[in-house]
């Protein structure tokens, strides 16, 4: 897949956007909460699941520009565990446009060496979007490129209890339950997304602001960037906007920051307890 500069406009919108952006300090991970299909529909008076194929040309072109960008992994959220309780006619809708979505755009993805990874309770799903997810990513696994995390019926709680009861039958299959000590770093290694750097962004489309339980563990330090584009209205623009917004944040993970020096404070008689 050709870098990006190959396929934008020279003097464009996007063409300065991308020219800002220092590539040194590109996010590795981004994550995205896609939401608004259903709002935008209606405010078209089109049916929801309108808004759902609209939502499949934002899904193409953000992982296109992630891919052209260098972005190590890109996480989506595509159906919650919760998500089952829309209409039964709008949930097949949407595993119709995800087996469409996957059929079309297995070319892309091995040109753009990328590598598919669904995540997420995937026994529940109907058998037929089992096997076809199955085969996508066994025929992108050695792609070494950009790394889409699809996650569907998924639920950031049920990541973890999934996560807990993984670490507890190894240490019975490997009879040292009695002995099972769990910290951070066992948590991560049993997590969905094991393997892979944490989400440096997380956006969410719509101006919602809330999380809705996505990713709960791995987004602890994740810079969170809120627009009020809807989902199917969201372009290459857009992500470079947010990719620029995170790049003006100051990343302090809980320290001071790297350009902040300050001389050490007498707390000998602050009275802070400590």
């Amino acid at each position: 897949m050709r870098p990006l500069f190959e396929v934008l406009t020279p003097g464009s919108e996007e063409w300065s956007l991308a020219e800002s952006i220092d590539p040194a300090r590109l996010p590795a991970h981004i994550a995205i909460i896609m939401d608004g299909n259903g709002r935008w529909a209606r405010s078209r008076n089109l049916p929801r699941v309108a808004g759902h194929r609209a939502g499949a040309e934002a899904v193409r072109q953000t992982v296109e520009t992630c891919a052209r960008l260098g972005i190590r992994a890109l996480t989506l959220y595509a159906f919650s565990a919760e998500n089952w309780k829309r209409p039964a006619s709008e949930v097949n809708t949407l595993w119709n446009l995800l087996h469409l979505y996957l059929r079309q755009e297995m070319p892309t993805l091995q040109e753009g060496n990328i590598r598919l990874r669904p995540i997420g309770r995937m026994e529940a799903l109907p058998a037929a979007v089992q096997e076809e997810l199955r085969a996508a990513e066994r025929a992108t696994s050695s792609n070494t490129g950009l790394q889409v995390y699809l996650a569907l019926n998924y639920g950031g709680r049920l990541e973890l209890v999934d996560a807990f009861n993984s670490i507890l039958e190894h240490a019975r299959r490997t009879r040292s339950l009695h002995k099972l000590q769990i910290d951070e770093a066992m948590i991560a290694s049993h997590l969905y997304t094991a393997g892979v750097p944490d989400p440096d962004l997380l956006i969410r489309t719509s101006g919602e602001m809330r999380i809705s339980n996505f990713l709960l563990w791995q987004i602890a330090y994740a810079e969170i960037y809120v627009t009020n584009v809807l989902w199917p209205d969201f372009t290459r623009k857009d992500l470079l906007v947010a990719i620029l917004d995170y790049q003006q944040r100051d990343r302090r993970f809980g320290g001071l920051g790297a350009d902040v020096t300050q001389p050490a404070a007498d707390l000998s008689h602050a009275g802070l307890g400590f």
